[in-house]
């Protein structure tokens, strides 16, 4: 069984110049290219919203979800940091007793 269809940036780029400045109906190109309806019009969708960060590929981030994955490792240690000097104080604690 095949996975999904990966398609380039470029691909991308050109379908949805295919809509937006020659014209083409959505409709027309999807089937021209062999991609589905909704799939091009996500893709007009998302070109048209964030013309510079649209389609950032495999493993690529934009700059708010990079900023938030470091966010979320940073918080992750300073949880784990806690945990163990609560568990040191809590050691010590009975040490002195």
């Amino acid at each position: 069984m095949a996975g999904r269809k990966r398609y380039s940036r470029e691909f991308k780029l050109e379908a949805v110049k295919l809509v937006t400045e020659r014209g083409v109906t959505v409709a027309q190109a999807a089937r021209d290219l062999d991609v589905h309806v909704n799939v091009l019009r996500v893709w007009v969708r998302e070109l048209r919203a964030d013309p510079v960060h649209a389609f950032p590929g495999q493993g690529k981030q934009t700059p708010e979800e990079t900023e938030l994955t470091r966010l979320r490792r940073e918080v992750a240690r300073l949880k784990m940091e806690r945990d163990i000097l609560k568990k040191a104080a809590a050691y010590f604690a009975t040490e002195l007793k």
